[in-house]
């Protein structure tokens, strides 16, 4: 018989594939998730339960009926903007709602949770490359409230309550390389399916937010994780959880920084396809470069990214999005 495994956010991009991966990996995921930015149609591989994390009794009702031996966590509002403009929002679905779902957890003596964090974490850096020594000073509210869940954990891991982990990622990027399963978000903020839409000729053009930046073009640049090696690493994390302990954060990314104009001629030769493209100003707080130091991912999980080359990333990505506009 499967173990079961409940995955919050379990309908939404990251943690849909973190479910294809499980039930790949011989686990039975259970979906928890509201629909609010989530899809029906991304849960293949496990059964659906409508909920908040607010929702308490309906949490507990679910540890009741399928007992899981570990949590995976993706649940969350996640739009920068949106938080400066609504941080109430943040901290009711983001912090008040994880501590529910950990008071259940606990309750229920399930002893493993991997929680879905963020390299936001880090604020403006001066350094490009990033590990996980660098002191977290987030600078919006979607940063804080990842940070304020990471301290809960901390405290229930001193108090011997729950064994966690804090993966914090880099931008997730791609699509299932089988195509069952993609990005969709409303509204699209990342920077790769925005460029995809141009070549679709679903966005007009495609803006770039700078070209004075101190990089080898001009560009911001990021390091792009392909989504199924997220799903790996988290699959991963969960099993050396339930047998010994880990790091209470570790990053996830390529380790490959891709600027913006880097992605724009991908994304362009792989569609075969021209669009505008235009230079505007840079935006406030935007950092010249972002990579991932990988090391304590490759030690601690021996995981290391399988499909995250940029050329696979925007492959991937472009198949998705062009089988579904078609």
């Amino acid at each position: 018989m499967k173990k079961h495994v409940l995955v919050t956010g379990g309908a939404g991009y990251i943690g849909s594939h973190a479910c294809k991966r499980l039930f790949e990996d011989g686990y039975q995921p259970v979906i928890y998730d509201n629909l609010s930015t989530g899809h029906d149609w991304a849960v293949k591989w496990g059964p659906l339960v409508l909920g908040d994390l607010l929702e308490k009794e309906i949490l507990e009702s679910v540890f009741n009926d399928y007992q899981p031996v570990a949590v995976l966590h993706f649940a969350a509002c996640g739009l920068v903007e949106e938080s400066v403009r609504d941080p109430e929002k943040y901290i009711r679905n983001n912090i008040d709602g994880s501590k529910v779902l950990i008071d259940v957890i606990k309750a229920k003596k399930c002893p493993v949770m991997v929680f879905s964090s963020s390299c936001t974490l880090y604020g403006n850096v001066e350094q490009s490359v990033l590990d996980e020594s660098l002191p977290v000073q987030p600078i919006n509210p979607y940063g804080e409230t990842k940070l304020a869940v990471e301290n809960i954990l901390a405290e229930e891991r001193q108090a011997g309550g729950l064994n966690s982990i804090a993966l914090r990622y880099f931008n997730a990027a791609g699509a299932d390389p089988e195509g069952e399963i993609g990005e969709d978000h409303d509204p699209e903020t990342h920077l790769i399916p925005r460029v995809i839409s141009a070549a679709l000729g679903q966005l007009p053009e495609v803006k770039i937010f700078g070209d004075d930046y101190p990089t080898e073009d001009g560009s911001c640049v990021r390091d792009y994780i392909h989504v199924s090696d997220l799903a790996v690493a988290h699959v991963t994390a969960m099993e050396k959880l339930i047998t010994g302990e880990l790091p209470p954060a570790i990053n996830l990314g390529a380790g490959i920084g891709s600027s913006v104009k880097d992605v724009v001629a991908c994304v362009k030769k792989i569609s075969g396809r021209d669009f505008p493209v235009k230079i505007g100003p840079r935006r406030d707080g935007d950092p010249a470069a972002l990579v991932a130091d990988t090391a304590l991912a490759q030690k601690e999980l021996s995981w290391s990214s399988q499909y995250s080359d940029l050329e696979t990333v925007v492959g991937t990505a472009w198949q998705w999005h062009q089988n579904q506009n078609a």
